[in-house]
């Protein structure tokens, strides 16, 4: 630390989370600690790809005849990608390692971040986790977490260090699943730089929605996109924390990680916004694929038009779901969703600079099925809306969302850290 600053741990996730904290340090002598962003796993090995339930309803399979993610890169920022696994052979760029310590970002430590980097991009050989944008490559980027910062001596500026590696690299998406209660300002400068190069941010909102709910960094900034988590009935899930840094939601309950370092076996999990954030990231990666002439800020109008959100009413925000539950086969299916300004965040609602286009080679633009059912995939509500419960059709199967506070006017919300 810098002379005359001091450091203190802050309670982190039970023993029972999938990962520890992260320590960094405050301008006010005060701790600072990111937890993934993921849920209990069980000590159990389990068929990872049987407990994928999402890349059905979400069209996984049809979506992959016009679009796999082709020429669009992710940067993952977490604990390390390992490139061996049968699921990430060939799937991994060189990357950059944050935490100061032996190793590189090839390293994981403790196997979350090669279950987000399996999420995004895998090809599910060997039995492994399946990607939705199986054609995506990965940029890992490595920050550090509470053992290996207990252990070692580590670099204390990993997060931003890691947010200005990934902003310089090829990425076009950012993934960060992983959550604070704290804002810090070289963080925010970080996040700022890396939208000027027209990087696509998505981060897990937090899964303490049970224990305080309190607001979370990297989502709760102004330009990440903030992701809750949802169940395989497209219920918000009861961990996923809600209010106003909810942009979008995604699948995140029950969906496996790899069990530790040795990478051997997949654990049972509860899930959490770490899932989803890392499978919102792999929808942005097949819309981008299929439009590489749009920007940053396109490929996020899109997903956020095509969101499924039923009754909800045009202009107004979950403080659950924000905009709705992903459905990226709504574009490449259907060829539906408005991309909007190129130079106006749909977050801000501002201009923003940056590269113009996503550094990707073309795919073949999707057709329009016009004898597909639009019931399918453009959200059919099954009951009348009373901001208590919400009727969507996720992939031709009716579910009710529970939107408990009910929602907010889309003006543009909050986040001034």
């Amino acid at each position: 630390m810098t002379a005359g600053m001091s450091q203190a741990w802050k309670q982190g996730y039970s023993a029972l989370r999938l990962t520890g904290c992260l320590l960094g340090t405050m301008a006010v002598a005060a701790a600072w600690s990111v937890g993934f962003a993921g849920i209990a796993s069980a000590a159990f090995a389990v068929d990872a790809r049987s407990k994928q339930w999402y890349l059905e309803p979400m069209h996984a399979e049809e979506m992959r005849k016009a679009t796999t993610g082709d020429g669009i890169k992710v940067a993952v920022i977490d604990s390390g990608v390992n490139p061996r696994t049968p699921s990430l052979k060939g799937q991994v760029l060189k990357g950059f390692d944050a935490t100061g310590t032996s190793g590189d970002e090839h390293d994981d430590y403790n196997g979350h971040g090669t279950t987000m980097a399996e999420l995004i991009a895998g090809t599910g050989r060997g039995g492994g986790l399946e990607g939705l944008a199986p054609g995506a490559k990965i940029i890992p980027i490595r920050i550090t977490d509470t053992k290996l910062q207990n252990d070692n001596s580590v670099n204390p500026h990993d997060i931003s260090d890691a947010i200005r590696a990934a902003a310089d690299s090829d990425a076009n998406i950012i993934s960060m699943s992983f959550a604070s209660d704290f804002a810090r300002g070289e963080e925010r400068e970080a996040i700022e730089y890396a939208d000027s190069k027209g990087k696509l941010f998505f981060a897990g909102v937090g899964n303490n929605g049970k224990q305080g709910n309190k607001e979370q960094y990297p989502a709760a900034y102004l330009q990440v996109v903030g992701v809750a988590a949802t169940d395989s009935s497209g219920r918000a899930s009861s961990y996923s924390q809600h209010g106003e840094s909810v942009d979008i939601a995604a699948p995140g309950d029950g969906i496996p990680t790899w069990c530790d370092s040795q990478f051997q076996n997949y654990c049972e999990t509860e899930g959490g916004t770490s899932q989803a954030t890392a499978i919102t990231s792999a929808a942005a990666a097949l819309v981008w694929s299929a439009h590489p002439e749009w920007t940053a800020n396109q490929v996020l109008n899109v997903l956020f038009d095509t969101a499924g959100r039923g009754d909800m009413e045009k202009g107004k925000l979950s403080n659950y779901i924000g905009h709705g539950i992903i459905r990226p086969a709504v574009n490449i299916l259907k060829g539906k969703g408005t991309p909007g300004d190129p130079d106006i965040s749909p977050l801000t609602n501002e201009k923003t600079s940056g590269p113009p286009t996503a550094s990707a080679s073309a795919s073949p633009q999707p057709g329009k099925n016009d004898k597909a059912e639009d019931a399918a995939m453009a959200g059919t509500s099954t009951q009348k809306s009373d901001e208590s419960q919400l009727g969507l059709i996720l992939g031709g199967v009716v579910v009710v969302l529970v939107l408990g506070g009910g929602s907010f006017a889309l003006v543009r919300k909050r986040r001034s850290a």
